[in-house]
């Protein structure tokens, strides 16, 4: 019969139906713009290639699409779920070699899979497909199958017929998000599988031996609510690359004897109940590029011979363990390093001003540990070159933040123009690095990092004196949090240059003077903190000023203006008297009598001071009751 021609633009054509008609050759992309099609059925014919892309734009009435009985291969393009009016498609009879049909809305599985054998790869995931895995659709060619993120039960037997005399031999199985509380028994036989990912499941339990199969290369069974050790049997996987078994309740010692798995690049333990030190042996993961053993109960000292061996790791995780003692040296070995979270142990050390030797590190995370003492760098302006977040709050740090400090930043001086398509840290194929910081008030977990995000935390210390001018140079920071220390002076007019600037928190400090008028430059800022200093004056109210509350300010009972209850007076910048139940005790620092009660077997002893000068004396002796204050604060915590 020959070839379909091609269909002309705005045909006015509802119904083509050319069953069993003996065309071949492909299906003309034309017919994929018949705007007004209500019908189309070619099957019974010898059409072969690719179906072509229909779209909801191009066909908008299409209700109808039989294209089964043809010599059709390759996949399936997902934009045919799209079509709104479709009510019938048929498909079965073809040559599809790939199902990609994954996030199209279907909420059962496509019969016309039934007559495909020659299927090697099915994609089915992010639907709302519901209810028992048919029989029909274990064809025997198949060797990727991505059922995830849909409520689906697989049954322990499953019967074969003529048709499918046996169960295929999986190389790639994801099954994460099912809903399944079980190991699927049909795992036993799959003796080729290279890929299995059964994540965020109910399954519950000691892993079963029959999963760890010698031919694994990829295996991810976090987020269940598996229990017990980890049984030796896993050392036999030699072919492991990457092995993903966190947020379960594993109760076991660090598993050293995987590390003579000569190809394993991931190993992912977080979130389970492992214990003891971390121990080393000679020769151990000698390929090892990611390690995330955070929120476990690890205890003791890190070993300086662990990061001699592991010196090719470029994402360490240890945060939320129990570990303590100094830092070792050794970590400056590991010059790949992107990724170190070191944050909620009790490491006791003097800021590591060494890790400035490490040309790749973009994530530095030393929050709630016990460092102290003042930050010093020795290094020429090469230091931290691609450093964009950097926290160390919740220590002891001590002294005045230096020119040096803001100097060795400069991962956070230059603004990253490729906000079109953004990049993430550790991104690839078999990982994601992610983070937990505070941004905006709340401690937030990011999935992913994005290489935009630029953080600076400081919280939490005994920094004291002023904010150097040359903070303005960090132009890229999305994020500082200096609250919580004793830092003093007016609040420096540079910080109006950081415009990429979304969180600004200052609270709890001694800052006095006014608030700078170029901060109201800062158009991208959606949290502002300045609560309980020495601020005075009128708050300014253009741009982003106009949207933040009252919180924002409160604890400074010499500001006025809008959104407080105290209002300026039309002459200059004075205030009317407050009200008297306005203030909290802690603002009365800044005005003329300070009364401190202290109490202690009965005896109360009271004093005033009239009328204070606060000059930079006592903006000093302010900044060391703020700080002392601050201290017993987290230590009541």
């Amino acid at each position: 019969m020959g070839q379909l021609p091609e269909f002309p633009i705005n045909n006015t054509l509802e119904v083509l139906s050319l069953q069993y008609t003996n065309f071949s050759g492909s299906i003309p992309p034309s017919i994929t713009n018949l705007s007004n099609l209500v019908e189309l059925d070619l099957s019974g014919n010898n059409f072969n290639g690719l179906i072509p892309p229909f779209h909801r734009s191009g066909v908008p009435n299409l209700a109808y699409l039989d294209l089964s009985r043809n010599r059709l291969s390759g996949s399936i393009p997902s934009s045919l779920f799209t079509l709104s009016t479709l009510q019938t498609l048929s498909l079965g009879y073809n040559s599809f070699s790939d199902y990609q049909l994954k996030s199209c809305n279907l909420t059962e599985f496509p019969e016309f899979i039934k007559s495909q054998n020659k299927l090697t790869s099915l994609h089915l995931s992010n639907n709302r497909i519901h209810g028992l895995v048919p029989n029909w659709l274990w064809k025997t060619t198949l060797i990727w199958v991505d059922l995830s993120s849909n409520r689906i039960d697989i049954p322990n037997q499953i019967a074969f017929d003529d048709a499918i005399s046996s169960f295929p031999m999986l190389r790639w199985l994801h099954l994460q998000s099912c809903n399944i509380s079980t190991f699927p028994a049909f795992l036993k036989s799959q003796e080729s599988l290279e890929d299995l990912d059964l994540s965020n499941n109910k399954i519950s339990g000691a892993v079963p031996n029959w999963v760890w199969k010698k031919s694994l290369q990829s295996l991810n069974l976090s987020n269940n609510k598996l229990e017990g050790k980890l049984p030796r049997s896993l050392a036999n996987c030699t072919m492991l690359y990457a092995v993903n078994l966190g947020n379960n309740t594993l109760h076991d010692t660090f598993p050293l004897w995987l590390g003579k798995l000569p190809g394993l690049m991931v190993l992912i333990l977080r979130a389970n109940r492992f214990y003891g030190p971390i121990k080393h042996l000679e020769n151990n993961f000698p390929k090892l590029d990611v390690l995330d053993i955070a929120s476990n109960n690890f205890s003791g000292q890190l070993s300086i011979e662990f990061f001699q061996a592991t010196h090719k790791l470029r994402s360490l995780k240890i945060n939320g363990n129990n570990l303590e003692g100094k830092l070792p040296r050794s970590l400056a070995n590991c010059k790949r390093l992107e990724v170190l979270d070191l944050g909620k142990n009790m490491i006791h050390d003097t800021f590591p001003y060494w890790l400035v030797k490490l040309p790749l590190l973009k994530v530095l995370i030393l929050r709630s540990n016990r460092f102290y003492g003042s930050i010093k760098f020795f290094e020429d302006g090469n230091a931290f070159p691609m450093l964009h977040i950097l926290d160390l709050a919740y220590n002891n740090f001590s002294s005045e933040v230096s020119v040096d400090f803001f100097q060795s930043l400069r991962g956070m001086m230059v603004i990253d123009g490729n906000k079109v398509k953004p990049s993430y840290v550790g991104d690839n194929y078999y990982y994601k690095d992610s983070v937990t910081i505070v941004n905006r008030g709340f401690e937030i977990f990011y999935q992913k990092i994005l290489t935009l995000l630029t953080c600076l935390d400081l919280s939490n210390n005994n920094f004291h004196g002023r904010i150097l001018e040359e903070v303005q140079d960090l132009k890229s920071l999305h994020v500082l949090n200096l609250s919580y220390n004793g830092l003093f002076g007016p609040i420096p007019s540079a910080l109006g240059s950081l415009t990429e600037l979304e969180s600004l928190d200052l609270s709890r400090n001694s800052f006095s003077g006014k608030i700078p008028p170029q901060l109201t430059s800062l158009t991208f800022l959606a949290v502002l903190n300045l609560s309980y200093n020495q601020l005075d004056g009128r708050i300014p109210e253009s741009n982003q000023f106009g949207t933040f509350s009252n919180d924002s300010y409160i604890g400074n009972p010499r500001l006025c203006g809008v959104p407080l209850t105290r209002k300026c007076n039309e002459v200059g910048s004075k205030m009317l008297p407050p009200k008297e139940d306005e203030d909290l005790w802690i603002d009365g620092l800044s005005v003329w009598k300070v009364v401190v009660m202290g109490y202690g077997c009965g005896l109360v002893i009271g004093f005033s001071i009239g009328y204070t000068v606060l000059n930079e004396f006592g903006n000093k002796w302010i900044a060391i009751f703020i700080q002392n204050w601050n201290q017993k604060r987290r230590r009541s915590k």
